[in-house]
């Protein structure tokens, strides 16, 4: 009987072929992961994010935060809570765009099966049913990335900050109810008020295009200046424009996305969301994929596992999620 400790070549089935496509195939994809690494690093010094590190960081100041946020602020709930949750994974919405490029013959219940098999987290598997989003993302990721870390490190601020824009938006006749979006006033606890803007059905999602100048009118900041190459758009009868409506039925398990906790200041995962299920978290250990590690219920939580090698914005930030 041969052993195989001591002759390994003569009791591994796989071919010498074999091995070198697996081990050109493993370095192929840390190189991958390198230049993406290199990518986001490379855009946060070019625009001036802070990298690795600031002892003590400064609070962003609301103005700052409001114009940082205006892009997406007019975003329905359930897809504002998912963009901001992945914007936290700058490296892995990069992977995203680039397996959706690869992967543009697949559509609805294919697309949803199939990046459910990929290592991202929820959040960012989720993304994949808004592929123009997600382009739009990783087109500006030195923007998602400053997007995501501000969201790390001032939750409740961002939150404000998406409510402040909403109003002006309102006030200045910009925000209202059209068949693609239904706009409702919620008050909180204490009194307050926030605005809510939900999908006129709820299987039915439109995402917005607009001028942050046009609606919401000058900023004390400049509005971040965004790539787009979206598909055409129609007016709806106002500043904000439409795409074809994305639908999220059966193919998306009927619950994607999360939610907007105004009252809380913070964001809630759905754990019925295809990609957040318990039964998920059992494929993931199928497909060997990292488990989302969400808690049963509650405010969203931050992975760090999933954050790759994109830097935080100081080191506060990075010793919380240290892992």
């Amino acid at each position: 009987m041969p052993h195989c400790i001591t002759v390994p070549n003569r009791c591994d089935s796989r071919s010498q072929a074999e091995r070198n496509e697996f081990s050109n195939r493993t370095i192929h994809a840390a190189l991958c992961l390198l230049d993406i690494v290199a990518i986001v690093c490379i855009a946060l010094f070019s625009t001036g994010v802070p990298v690795l590190f600031a002892q003590q960081p400064d609070l962003i100041p609301n103005e700052e935060l409001d114009s940082l946020v205006a892009p997406v602020a007019l975003y329905p709930d359930p897809l504002l809570a998912q963009t901001l949750a992945a914007s936290t994974y700058p490296l892995e919405v990069i992977q995203l765009q680039q397996w959706i490029a690869n992967n543009s013959y697949l559509r609805d219940q294919a697309l949803a099966d199939a990046v459910e098999k990929q290592s991202w987290d929820p959040s960012v598997q989720a993304m994949a049913a808004f592929p123009n989003v997600v382009k739009l993302l990783s087109d500006n990721i030195a923007w998602t990335t400053e997007l995501g870390n501000a969201f790390l490190a001032q939750q409740g601020d961002v939150m404000d900050a998406v409510q402040r824009m909403r109003a002006r938006a309102q006030s200045n006749g910009n925000l209202n109810t059209t068949r693609e979006q239904t706009i409702q006033m919620q008050t909180g606890e204490g009194e307050e008020q926030a605005i809510v803007i939900e999908p006129a059905d709820p299987e039915m999602v439109y995402v917005p295009s607009y001028d942050p100048t046009v609606v919401y009118g000058n900023s004390a900041y400049a509005y971040p200046t965004l790539y787009y190459t979206s598909p055409a758009y129609y007016r709806a009868g106002g500043a904000l424009a439409f795409g074809a409506g994305v639908a999220l039925g059966a193919a998306w398990g009927g619950n994607w996305g999360y939610g907007c906790k105004w009252a809380n200041g913070d964001i809630n995962i759905n754990n019925n969301n295809k990609y957040v299920s318990y039964s998920n978290r059992n494929k993931n250990i199928n497909y060997g994929n990292r488990p989302s590690q969400q808690p049963a219920g509650g405010a969203w939580q931050h992975n760090p596992q999933h954050r790759g090698g994109a830097p935080y914005a100081d080191r506060r930030t990075a010793n919380r999620y240290a892992s």
